[in-house]
C-alpha cells in the first residue's frame, strides 16, 4: 500500500470548475480513499503540487477552500492536517467522508427508523395550519418533479426537515443532519421504481399530521422508512453477488 507521500493523484481538468476547486476535490478524494483519520497530516504543499502536476499557488488556494469548509486545518509551523471534526456547512457530521456509502445509507436508515416515526408523531401533535399548508406544498412539488423526471431530492429533504421543525422540540433540529444527509444519499443510490411508494407514503404522513393523528403519522413514517430500507437491502445483496445496482434515470 502506498504511503501518504507516495499517493498518486489522477489530475482531471474540468473546464467548468476552477483549477483550485478541482484540486480541492482531489484532496477530498485522498481523504476518502486513504481513510485518513481526524488529525492526520497531509503531504506538504510542494509534494502535493508535484503529485498533482499543478503550481504550489493552486494547491495553496485549494487548501484554503478546504480549511473554509472545515475539511482541513493548518497548524502553524507543523503543516496541514485533516480537521478534528471533518465536515462542511451542509454536512457537519462529515458523512461524505465515510467509506462505503451504501453501508452508511443502511446505518442512517436504522437510526431514522428508531427516531423519525416518533418525530412524525410529535409533529402531528404540534403542527399548525401554516405547517400543514407548507407540508402539502412540498408534497405537490415533489410529485411534480418526479412526474417530470427531474431531481426531487432537495424538496424531499425539505419535507422531512419541515416535519422535524413541526415538533416545536428544540432538540430535534440538532438531529437534522442525520435526516438530511440520509435523504440525499438514499436518493442518489436508488432508481425510479420506488418513486410511487415515495409519493404515496409522503401523502399518508402529511394527511396524518394534518389530522393530528399521532399514531397514524408514526405508522406512515415507519412504512416510508421500511420501504427505503428494503430498497437499500436489495442493493446490498446485489453488491454482495457482484451484480450492478438498478440504474437511475434522473
Amino acid at each position: 500500500m502506498a504511503s501518504m507521500g507516495e499517493y498518486i493523484f489522477e489530475t482531471v481538468k474540468d473546464k467548468e470548475l476552477p483549477l483550485a476547486e478541482q484540486v480541492a476535490g482531489q484532496i477530498r478524494q485522498l481523504i476518502i480513499d486513504r481513510q485518513l483519520t481526524n488529525g492526520e497530516k497531509l503531504p506538504n504543499e510542494f509534494e502535493l503540487a508535484q503529485q498533482l502536476n499543478v503550481g504550489r499557488g493552486t494547491v495553496r488556494e485549494a487548501v484554503k477552500l478546504l480549511v473554509a469548509r472545515n475539511v482541513l486545518e493548518i497548524r502553524r509551523g507543523r503543516g496541514t492536517f485533516v480537521a478534528r471534526h471533518t465536515g462542511v456547512v451542509n454536512d457537519p457530521l462529515g458523512f461524505a467522508y465515510m467509506p462505503d456509502q451504501l453501508r452508511l445509507a443502511h446505518e442512517l436508515l436504522d437510526i431514522r427508523l428508531n427516531m423519525e416515526p416518533w418525530v412524525a408523531s410529535l409533529a402531528a401533535q404540534h403542527a399548525t395550519q401554516e405547517d400543514v399548508a407548507e407540508l402539502r406544498t412540498l408534497c405537490r412539488e415533489i410529485e411534480d418533479l418526479i412526474h417530470a423526471g427531474e431531481n426531487h431530492l432537495l424538496r424531499d429533504e425539505a419535507l422531512h426537515v419541515r416535519i422535524a421543525r413541526c415538533t416545536q422540540n428544540r432538540v430535534v433540529p440538532k438531529l437534522l443532519p442525520v435526516i438530511a444527509y440520509s435523504v440525499q444519499l438514499f436518493g442518489s443510490l436508488n432508481d425510479q421504481r420506488i418513486y410511487q411508494e415515495t409519493i404515496d407514503t409522503h401523502r399518508q404522513i402529511v394527511d396524518a399530521i394534518a389530522a393530528h393523528d399521532q399514531e397514524a403519522a408514526r405508522e406512515a413514517m415507519y412504512r416510508h422508512l421500511t420501504g427505503n430500507l428494503a430498497a437499500i437491502t436489495e442493493q446490498e445483496a446485489l453488491q454482495a453477488q457482484g451484480q450492478p445496482a438498478p440504474s437511475k434515470t434522473l
